[in-house]
């Protein structure tokens, strides 16, 4: 099976199994784990903050920074096609009392800033308004095709943000993406943030695990914060090691990119596929079926009958994500499969 439905289906490498293995190890929760306290420094070096805490998964991650930035009664502004908004269970309201207000984005990812501005009160003072503490931005966007969002862009909501005396909190769960595709340092993009999370178990190919980086007093929290929501863990030295080798191999995300033009490329010359391969930035692959005999249910149970795995990620569109372990050879039958299951009009 050619597994194109996200880069979460990465497999440790050997050399991730290597070092899972042989990591030192200690008590995390007691702040004794020596490869975790490695990771955690490299991850706040890599990312310009003062310091850095490994998180069970990228919704923990997301949660507890929200949770240490906004005040129960509080509300932040976030994306309508954000994963903070859709796919995390509602948790800052349900745990945090933390009220989300959806700000549209534009095709490329963007916030605009009038639509920030639309989120605060004219009066501060009126007590019927909940206040806004934080903005919550997403590089890359996932729903919004991977897109990556400029450099000018992300200075000037962080100007907005502190002229109004709110937060900004980075969802980079691939951020490192974003910076291949910029072709700069990660800390150049997160400079416009006051905290940041990032996955090691997407694009990076690790098998679990997320950072949250910010300053000493934030992450001091956030280890609270994390306690709380039950994600202390002990030996966490074997997640760890697996997230120090992807993050000594960053630049082979240039590899995801390039297979996703290739796939982008070939699936624009299949009859039945809309596709505009030139937004196409990173490892994320949008594309709608046109073909009036297939649904997008039918055409992803007919890929998956020839051994393609495909899913839809909002308003119909498919999404193919390219990650470690798809070769540029498994893209080509990928096209192939696109083709014959359009040709043949069935599952099989």
């Amino acid at each position: 099976m050619i597994e194109l439905r996200s880069d979460t289906f990465t497999l440790p490498t050997p050399a991730m199994m290597r070092a899972m293995n042989d990591a030192p190890l200690g008590d995390d929760v007691y702040g004794e784990d020596p490869t975790v306290r490695l990771l955690e420094e490299r991850s706040a070096d890599l990312l310009g903050k003062q310091a850095a805490c490994l998180m069970p998964s990228g919704t923990m991650a997301n949660l507890a920074s929200i949770l240490v930035h906004a005040p129960r009664g509080s509300k932040m502004l976030v994306g309508a096609e954000s994963d903070i908004y859709i796919y995390e269970a509602a948790g800052a309201t349900v745990c945090g009392g933390v009220m989300y207000e959806r700000v549209p984005n534009q095709p490329d990812g963007r916030l605009l800033l009038s639509d920030l501005s639309a989120g605060f009160p004219d009066d501060p003072a009126d007590e019927q308004f909940a206040l806004p503490s934080l903005i919550c931005l997403e590089n890359t966007q996932n729903r919004c095709g991977g897109v990556v969002l400029p450099q000018s862009y992300m200075k000037e909501v962080w100007d907005f943000a502190h002229e109004n005396d709110v937060a900004v909190h980075l969802d980079g769960a691939r951020l490192f993406n974003a910076a291949v595709a910029l072709g700069i340092p990660a800390a150049e993009i997160t400079q416009y943030a006051d905290s940041v999370q990032f996955c090691l178990s997407k694009g990076l190919g690790a098998p679990i695990g997320s950072m949250v980086a910010g300053s000493e007093d934030f992450i001091t929290e956030v280890r609270r914060a994390r306690k709380m929501l039950g994600g202390g863990m002990r030996q966490a030295g074997v997640i760890a090691a697996a997230g120090l080798v992807a993050l000594d191999d960053l630049e082979r995300l240039q590899d995801d990119h390039a297979n996703a033009r290739r796939l982008a490329e070939g699936l624009a010359d299949v009859d039945g596929i809309d596709i505009d391969p030139a937004a196409v930035q990173t490892n994320i692959v949008m594309f709608r079926v046109s073909d009036p005999r297939f649904t997008w249910q039918t055409f992803v149970e007919a890929a998956g009958y020839r051994g393609l795995s495909l899913a839809e990620l909002g308003h119909g569109r498919l999404r193919a994500v390219t990650h470690n372990g798809v070769t540029a050879a498994d893209i080509d039958k990928a096209v192939s499969i696109v083709r014959a299951v359009l040709t043949e009009g069935r599952a099989g």
